[in-house]
């Protein structure tokens, strides 16, 4: 990571904003999907051993990973592996890729897929194929792999693909709805890609979404999927998006709820094995321990975080502010730390901005001047919404900053522009990629 340390340092709470800084390093430092890998996988004789899990290895191994986390994955599996890959293929997101020995790097479009990530599941699908049934597939998952493993069913082009992607989105609906029209309208994904295997699959996961189910981990390729293309459509419905669906996407849903399309699986195959290796709750405990050996009490309040972000953002900021004046329902010093996955409606034109920095602009309301106080929401791979950003780093001095500026928060929050103002104020939290994706986080110091 390059931290944009000594900028957000320069000005405020400076030894509140000091500590969020040294906690967030911690928690990206456990999930990094090179060491998550290498605690999860190792040989032993001529057995593949996956978080004690024996695997006799009688074939070949391929290795076929996709996601923002890919080729941090395959390196450490190239590792402990070695010459014993037969095959292997990476798609991973434009900048994120590293040279690997034995195992193919594609890199491909994310947040919005292109024809790379088109030409990666289609090399992901042909070397599925490969496998016979005495070999072992090893798939890597992490997340962004929705995006980066992109395959649509007959009839629905890319430019489709994409158009309906960038409605749910901008809709407000949860990452698990998106994924389950994600799901119905790909080749790959709800099971469907377990379903070409003739060997032995074994998924090692980095979760990237709230509460780790495995069927929306990247659209669950591997997992059987309990929704339907009945789902589909009420989440289509819900947030107002079917009526403006590209007509092949709302052609094949209603083939689809005619039962006119195959539905995704609804079985677990028994040559299947899947394994969460690194998620957003082993990040908030990490950022624990450490809060706790700096000397503070510590508190996970959640990792299972949904909902608007400028509203769940004004939640937390009550809680801090009634630990600041009553101290209840902790004593301060303290630190709270949340995990999970906020959300922004988009209704016309927006400025530029994501989740975790219109959480960190709203925030600033409730938090000002409350002196020694700061807050930091980011998304942990790094890239919050379409910006350079990861997030934003706060304090009590933040909102008078902006003020002594001119900017209208309220303004700037309404046309989803916390990005400019951020920046204004010199709380933009940029790390560059950190090359894994467990989420988002928030630490809350209160010194």
């Amino acid at each position: 990571m390059n931290i944009n340390e000594s900028e957000l340092l320069s000005h405020g709470d400076i030894e509140a904003k000091r500590i969020a800084l040294e906690l967030m390093k911690v928690a990206i430092k456990s999930s990094d999907p090179y060491i998550a890998v290498k605690r999860a996988l190792r040989i032993s004789d001529n057995k593949l051993v996956i978080m004690n899990k024996e695997f006799s290895i009688k074939g070949d191994i391929y290795v076929l990973a996709f996601g923002k986390a890919a080729c941090s994955m395959a390196k450490a599996v190239e590792e402990v592996l070695g010459d014993r890959i037969k095959e292997g293929i990476a798609v991973t997101k434009y900048g994120y890729g590293t040279p690997l020995k034995r195992i193919k790097v594609i890199e491909a479009g994310h947040p919005i897929p292109d024809e790379n990530s088109l030409k990666g599941a289609r090399l992901g699908l042909e070397l599925a194929k490969k496998v016979k049934e005495n070999d072992i597939l090893l798939v890597l998952i992490s997340g962004g792999g929705s995006a980066l493993f992109t395959l649509p069913e007959n009839g629905i082009s890319l430019e489709d693909k994409i158009r309906t992607n960038e409605l749910l989105l901008k809709s407000g609906a949860k990452i698990y709805e998106i994924n389950i029209v994600r799901k119905h309208i790909s080749k790959v994904k709800g099971g469907k890609l377990a379903r070409i295997v003739k060997g032995t699959i074994i998924s090692l996961i980095l979760s990237d979404v709230v509460g780790d189910p495995l069927e929306a981990i990247a659209s669950g390729p591997t997992v059987k999927d309990p929704t339907t293309f009945k789902d589909a459509y009420r989440v289509l419905k819900l947030y107002g998006v079917w009526e403006k669906l590209p007509e092949s996407v709302k052609k094949h849903i209603e083939l689809g709820l005619r039962g006119e399309r195959e539905e995704t699986l609804k079985e677990d195959l028994p040559n299947v094995y899947n394994f969460i290796i690194g998620s957003n709750a082993i990040a908030c405990e990490a950022a624990k321990k450490k809060a706790e050996e700096l000397g503070y009490d510590a508190y996970i309040l959640t990792t299972t975080l949904e909902g608007e972000a400028r509203e769940v953002a004004l939640a937390l900021g009550s809680i801090i502010e009634e630990i600041y004046k009553y101290e209840r329902p902790f004593k301060k010093p303290c630190i709270l730390i949340a995990g999970g996955e906020t959300t922004v409606t988009i209704e016309g034109e927006a400025g530029l901005g994501g989740p975790n920095q219109e959480f960190a602009l709203s925030i600033t309301r409730k938090i000002r001047g409350l002196r020694g106080i700061a807050v930091l929401a980011m998304d942990t791979d790094g890239t919050d919404g379409p910006t350079n950003a990861a997030g934003g780093l706060v304090d009590s001095h933040t909102l008078e900053l902006l003020e002594k500026e001119g900017i209208d928060i309220e303004e700037y929050l309404r046309k989803h522009n916390s990005y400019e103002a951020l920046k204004k104020a010199k709380a933009l939290l940029i790390t560059g990629p950190t090359r894994t994706n467990v989420n988002s986080i928030i630490i809350s110091v209160i010194t």
